[in-house]
């Protein structure tokens, strides 16, 4: 059974850092990667990182250079950096991951950053 659970939302300052975490078990985040997505009220869920298994990454242009995404394999665990945060970037957090075809997400983390 796949599982991926998230941590680290928080209410953070315009301008601070925060990392999430997302920890996979049922799923080897070394063979299948693994994406962070966000949902901010009233708007679509966006990709903003993505590993592969293989480690490269992938950012588009709203978060690059200001969110890292990276992954202990050891652990199986996934985090997302953030900084110079923006009141823009509050949103529910998920992490996203995919074997044999199927799409399992987490539960969802809410990160809220004030002016």
């Amino acid at each position: 059974q796949v599982q991926l659970v998230e941590s680290g939302g928080a209410l953070v300052q315009a301008g601070g850092s925060l990392r999430l975490s997302c920890a996979a078990s049922g799923i080897l985040i070394s063979m299948n990667g693994m994406n962070w997505y966000r949902q901010a009220p009233g708007k679509q869920r966006e990709l903003v990182a993505a590993i592969t298994g293989g480690g490269t990454t992938n950012y588009p242009d709203s978060v690059k250079g200001r969110f890292i995404i990276s992954g202990d394999n050891v652990k199986n665990t996934v985090y997302l950096q953030k900084h110079s945060l923006k009141h823009e970037d509050t949103a529910v957090y998920y992490c996203q991951a995919s074997r044999d075809w199927i799409t399992y997400w987490g539960q969802g983390t809410q990160v809220t950053v004030y002016c």
